[in-house]
């Protein structure tokens, strides 16, 4: 039952929300030249409110406008430097699919960084964040809209900007936990209707289940889990099935991890906090995974600087963590965003994970990936990484490497029988090669 004074507060944020209420194009206004913008990962980029910065830029409104977000998934105006570049700009902190060419062109570029530290960057060292916009749910009637999709950044941006932009989505799901923003602290707000992009389930190979199968067997029951994206951490969420009360203290949320709680293999009643709930800080997936995390009191998305803490993850026993790669070399240096020189995405939340693993009691990092690439004509162990190549992840923090012809644990081993193990993981027709170069560097002795 609703009291007098709830329904007058109920009034009050619906008269502030028609007061603030506008279309897109009349939302756009608030953004000024030079302005620096920004949006959280994902899919809270707000489609609307962006197409429309878009236009005034290309009507010769906007110049210096410059938009900041981890992993864009979706086209926008920004991306179109050949008609918008200088007026509309685009910095990454982490890059897919979308994006990615532009920065390999050198058209725009990117923030390197750990994921955890973002908010950081944001509260401490950025000198200003003018707009910060989002694409959010309905309001509900305590005056709150969800940033659904993300927790990464929203309250550190949130708190540093000068203007608050909705794009409110009646697709987007209402997701509970630290991703709120009030009405209150809104400046303007338009309305859209549009599905949410899908990241479709990509059937899984033979070497993704052989790789799967060797980290689940690694898994013991009780454990709390990250899974990175990708066919071999789906491969392990879709191989833990017959597991006991797991729990899930993720960066990405995905659909594996879905399977796994329907089914009754993650209960996240053994993890020390957080006890009974789901904890992620984005999500992308299918309508399915929308609708598992639409107002489920069982899941809570919450900031990257708590999901993504090393200490915070630390605190799980036997946390498991499943990240993917590029390459190796024969050190164990692990990269994982570059080929060679050429930027491919970023760090993410992978150097986290792997500290939190380290300093979890019973904790195990798992860095894994197909042993060749290019038809199996060119190893991804290296004897040093391609020049070039960035260091996601350094020797002294990998635990455990993992390729469809062996599993290893560095973590305590010499150097010399580091190489000999890492070898091991590479396809045979390139493992002599492997040990003539291991023995002229002095790897093996």
């Amino acid at each position: 039952m609703i009291n007098r004074k709830g329904e007058r507060n109920m009034n009050k944020f619906r008269e502030m929300y028609l007061a603030k209420r506008m279309t897109p194009a009349e939302v756009a206004l608030f953004v000024k030249s030079g302005d620096v913008c920004a949006s959280p990962t994902g899919l809270e980029m707000p489609t609307a409110i962006c197409e429309a910065i878009g236009q005034r830029a290309r009507n010769g409104e906007l110049t210096g406008v410059v938009h900041h977000q981890t992993l864009c998934v979706e086209n926008a105006p920004f991306l179109h430097y050949e008609e918008l570049k200088g007026k509309y700009d685009y910095v990454s902190w982490f890059t897919g699919a979308v994006g990615r060419k532009g920065i390999q062109e050198g058209h725009y570029t990117y923030v390197p960084n750990n994921y955890s530290t973002i908010p950081s960057y944001w509260r401490d060292v950025k000198p200003k964040l003018d707009v910060f916009y989002a694409e959010v749910s309905p309001m509900d009637d305590h005056g709150f809209f969800s940033c659904a999709m993300a927790g990464a950044e929203v309250v550190a941006m949130r708190e540093k900007a000068k203007v608050i932009l909705l794009d409110v989505n009646d697709k987007m799901p209402r997701v509970l936990g630290n991703n709120q923003i009030h009405i209150s602290q809104v400046t303007a707000l338009c309305e859209s209707s549009r599905p949410l992009s899908i990241l479709p389930n990509a059937p899984l190979t033979d070497i993704d289940k052989k790789i799967g199968q060797m980290i689940a067997d690694e898994v013991v029951n009780g454990a709390t889990l990250q899974l990175g994206i990708g066919g071999i951490p789906n491969a392990v969420g879709v191989l833990l099935k017959d597991k006991k009360d797991l729990g899930i203290h993720t960066e990405m949320f995905t659909d594996s991890m879905v399977d796994l709680i329907e089914c009754g293999a993650v209960t996240n009643m053994k993890k020390p906090i957080n006890v009974g709930k789901t904890v992620a800080t984005l999500a992308w997936g299918t309508q399915k995974m929308y609708d598992f995390m639409n107002d489920n009191p069982a899941f809570e998305m919450h900031p990257v600087d708590y999901t993504n803490n090393p200490y915070i993850i630390g605190q799980h026993d036997n946390f498991v963590s499943v990240n993917a790669c590029i390459e190796i070399d024969l050190f164990g240096q692990v990269c994982s965003e570059s080929i060679g020189t050429k930027h491919f995405s970023g760090s993410g939340g992978q150097v986290d994970y792997v500290r939190g693993a380290n300093l979890s009691k019973g904790g195990k990092g798992f860095i894994a990936m197909t042993s060749t690439t290019k038809g199996g004509t060119i190893s991804k162990i290296k004897p040093t990484l391609t020049p070039g190549s960035i260091v996601t992840t350094t020797k002294n923090e990998v635990d455990f490497l993992v390729t469809e012809n062996n599993i290893v644990r560095l973590k305590g081993q010499t150097a010399s029988d580091r190489a000999k193990m890492i070898i091991s993981l590479a396809d045979p027709q390139f493992q002599e090669e492997l040990k003539f170069e291991a023995k002229k560097m002095n790897l093996i002795i």
